[in-house]
């Protein structure tokens, strides 16, 4: 059978030549290849020469999945929040320019020594000049700001973390479904093959009077129901490999047998529990979201502080008053303010803000229960998990078994048709179950090493470039002026 699954044929989507049962030596081969067919979905031989491994698979999303590239970006926008808070300490200049025409007609009425005269005159007012305002004082509202903006950068570095071990878990999560998925739809589409053979086989024997119309009827039945059974598996490979390309970013070819991340979890739950209450993403980006609404309330309560700053203007004028007249004038002014009251906005906005940090201290604790129950839960699906592997194993030796008694006894008259195709499904029943459960075996070591908080692309070895958001962060964070983002953008 060259199926394209596991070890030796690799796997892919599509099954190249099914398994007919014809005789006895056939009826070996087929168990013989649906066993390979099994043992060789997770097991740990060399994949073939072309093959996609699930690291390799890991190693795409890391760098093609656009909700993590997204956040990446988000994190880059939250980087210049730092360079605007920093903006308080900073002077502000505006220069400013004018132009203008003007007219004047004064009538000075006659008297004894003179006559009426009328006087007219035209003006072209016009002037530049240059205010600085900068800020000495402002109840420490520049300096929380920056604190909060950094804690802000933070959260949302924690958030990333977050978001890629999630990728990378969904990549698992998909490769390993295509895996299962195709052996399944193997297994489905061999099994059509087989009651084919068994309905042509019983058919046979009732030409020659040796079963009944009702032995044909059974496995006719049978056929149609493993032939629903492979189109509804093909449907859901179909499923699974869209899933794929979306997480991914490819199409799956030859896929290489998935491992368990055993490696990376520890041997008792308690252990597991520690390492993701204490390093898990998720909780430290609360606790950065706590930071930032305790900063808030400082901001706000700041407000309410006195406020000292200097005004430094120079204005240079023309046609102030007469035709061809200049003047240079400049000034230094010391303005401080004392709010007295503002309308009770500033007190409202403080106990907001209190309200606030209150629910974000909620959040972190409702976080923590989060990451302990998905710890817990990860390792009762992986030890679950690994005990249905071994139960499954031990079905399918008995059903191969109890296949291979039926069918003698049926030869003899001593079993149905009937019997044949219920011990047929049985197996085939063991050999889907343990195809799952390997599958989820592997699929729950990835969650409770997402759930423990180090499903990262270096605790994971990854082959890739390594995102650091740290470098944009230097690259902008004293930047004084400048539009393009350090990409040139």
């Amino acid at each position: 059978m060259v199926s394209e699954i596991g070890v030796s044929c690799g796997y892919s989507v599509r099954v190249a030549r099914q398994v007919r049962v014809k005789n006895k030596h056939s009826k070996k081969t087929y168990r013989w290849l649906c066993g390979v067919m099994t043992s060789v979905f997770v097991l740990m031989g060399p994949a073939g020469v072309s093959a996609e491994t699930l690291e390799g698979a890991l190693s795409r999303a890391y760098g093609n999945n656009p909700d993590l590239n997204a956040q990446r970006a988000n994190v880059r926008a939250t980087d210049e929040t730092v360079a605007q808070a920093k903006s308080g300490y900073r002077p502000v200049i505006n220069g400013t320019a004018d132009v203008g025409r003007s007219w004047a007609s004064v009538e000075q009425p006659s008297s004894r020594f003179s006559p009426n005269t009328t006087t007219q005159s035209a003006l072209n007012p016009r002037g530049f000049g240059v205010e600085v305002n900068q800020t000495i004082f402002d109840g420490y509202r520049t300096q929380n700001r920056v604190r909060a903006a950094e804690s802000s950068v933070l959260g949302s570095r924690e958030t990333l973390n977050s978001t890629e071990q999630s990728t990378l878990l969904d990549a698992a999560t998909a490769y390993m479904d295509v895996l299962r998925d195709t052996a399944i739809l193997d297994l489905q589409r061999n099994n059509v093959e087989v009651i084919d053979e068994q309905l042509r086989q019983t058919q046979d024997r009732f030409n020659v009077g040796e079963v009944t119309r009702t032995d044909v009827a059974q496995a006719e039945a049978r056929l149609a129901a493993a032939r629903s059974e492979a189109s509804l598996a093909e449907a859901t490979l179909r499923n699974s490999i869209a899933v794929y390309r979306q997480v991914v970013g490819v199409e799956p070819a030859q896929l290489a047998p998935g491992r368990p991340l055993d490696r990376l979890t520890p041997r008792t739950v308690d252990a597991a529990l520690k390492i993701g209450l204490n390093e898990h993403p998720a909780i430290k980006a609360r606790q950065h979201a706590v930071d930032v609404a305790e900063l808030q309330v400082k901001i706000e309560e700041g407000a309410l502080a006195p406020q000292l700053g200097v005004v430094g203007a120079i204005d240079q004028r023309y046609d102030r008053q007469t035709g061809g007249d200049a003047s240079l004038s400049g000034s230094v002014v010391a303005r401080l303010t004392v709010p007295i009251y503002e309308g009770g906005q500033v007190y409202a906005a403080t106990r907001q803000a209190k309200e606030v940090a209150g629910q974000r201290r909620l959040e972190a604790d409702s976080v923590r229960d989060q990451v302990r129950a998905a710890v817990s839960s990860s390792w009762g699906r992986l030890e679950a998990a690994r005990a249905q592997i071994v139960a499954a194993q031990a079905q399918i030796d008995a059903a191969e078994t109890a296949l291979s008694g039926v069918r003698e006894e049926a030869r003899v008259g001593q079993r149905t048709t009937l019997d044949v195709l219920n011990a047929q499904q049985e197996l085939l029943n063991a050999r889907v179950n343990l195809i799952t459960a390997q599958r989820d075996r592997v699929v729950a070591s990835y969650s409770l090493v997402n759930a423990m908080g180090r499903l990262n692309s270096r605790a994971l070895g990854l082959k890739v470039n390594h995102y650091s958001p740290k470098i944009h962060y230097d690259q902008v964070k004293d930047l004084w002026v400048g539009t393009s983002t350090p990409d040139g953008r």
